[in-house]
């Protein structure tokens, strides 16, 4: 007989949910005030993450990637997502892309994000990206998940390297997405990238033409 799975819930997520449709299309119905400024908003999203853990640890590392085809990867050499197991010890899809993160949409005062705009999470990145990959790396194993305008599109797949690219760890997240049209900019600035983080050592690497 199968098990109800657990119904875990923490101070960012409701890991019992799936998929938050409305709140999805509740972003991407106002790209203008969930990601101000365009792909460079969507940038520091994603190191916020980074600098959480730098912060908690004392110091951190990070790499940002700007590709040629517009997507943009940023790599951390933290311990990367925590991976839930439901009922029957089987992997729970991770909701961090496709629901709200409840510390900046559930509580007032949210943190704001060095360019002075409300951190919202990792869920704006993904909807507002034509494509996000997720690719998570713990010492108990290493995963990766596509999302589509923030819907996962796979579920977690095993990968064999655990190691994040330009860290001497075993651990860490990568995350990889293409901003939609409307918000990839022509001029994005290392330096707004690089300098903010207190904890949190910033490389950026432009792979772009021109």
């Amino acid at each position: 007989m199968e098990t109800t799975p657990v119904p875990w819930r923490n101070t960012t997520h409701d890991w019992a949910g799936t998929v938050d449709h409305a709140h999805l299309a509740e972003v991407r119905s106002d790209p203008a005030v969930f990601a101000p400024g365009g792909s460079g908003h969507l940038i520091l999203e994603v190191i916020a993450y980074a600098a959480d853990e730098a912060e908690d640890r004392g110091s951190g590392r990070c790499t940002v990637t700007l590709h040629p085809d517009g997507s943009v990867s940023v790599a951390d050499d933290g311990r990367g997502t925590d991976t839930r197991l439901d009922a029957r010890g089987r992997p729970v899809k991770k909701p961090v892309m496709a629901t709200k993160d409840l510390r900046f949409f559930d509580r007032p005062g949210a943190q704001t994000l060095p360019d002075g705009h409300p951190r919202r999470g990792m869920s704006v990145v993904a909807a507002l990206s034509e494509w996000l990959v997720h690719t998570n790396r713990r010492a108990d194993g290493a995963w990766t998940q596509r999302y589509e305008r923030g819907v996962p599109v796979t579920d977690l797949t095993a990968v064999t390297d655990r190691g994040t690219t330009g860290s001497t760890g075993s651990t860490g997240t990568t995350v990889r997405f293409r901003p939609c049209a409307e918000l990839r900019t022509a001029s994005l600035s290392p330096e707004a990238f690089e300098r903010p983080w207190p904890r949190l050592t910033v490389e950026v690497r432009d792979l772009r033409t021109g």
